[in-house]
């Protein structure tokens, strides 16, 4: 038997509940492998970073306003 049959078999015990989930495993499965998503995922990915480091340079700056607020140097 081959793996294809056997995941076919197994997937035809379960309970119909976990079919969906089964289904959705499958979808990203099939996702992950397509080189096009793959790479639209890489650009997302590359994004998230970019906006990860500007919110830490927002931080570092809110920071800098706080302490100076606090000095006085500055008027709210």
């Amino acid at each position: 038997m081959s793996v294809h049959e056997e995941t076919i078999a197994k997937i035809r015990q379960l309970p119909e509940p976990l079919l969906q989930q089964v289904n959705d495993f499958i979808d990203f499965l099939l996702m992950k492998s397509n080189s096009s998503l793959e790479s639209l995922w890489t650009e997302f990915s590359e994004g998230r970073e970019t906006v990860e480091s500007d919110f830490s340079d927002y931080l570092r700056n809110l920071e800098d306003y706080e302490e100076r607020l606090n000095k006085g140097e500055i008027q709210w």
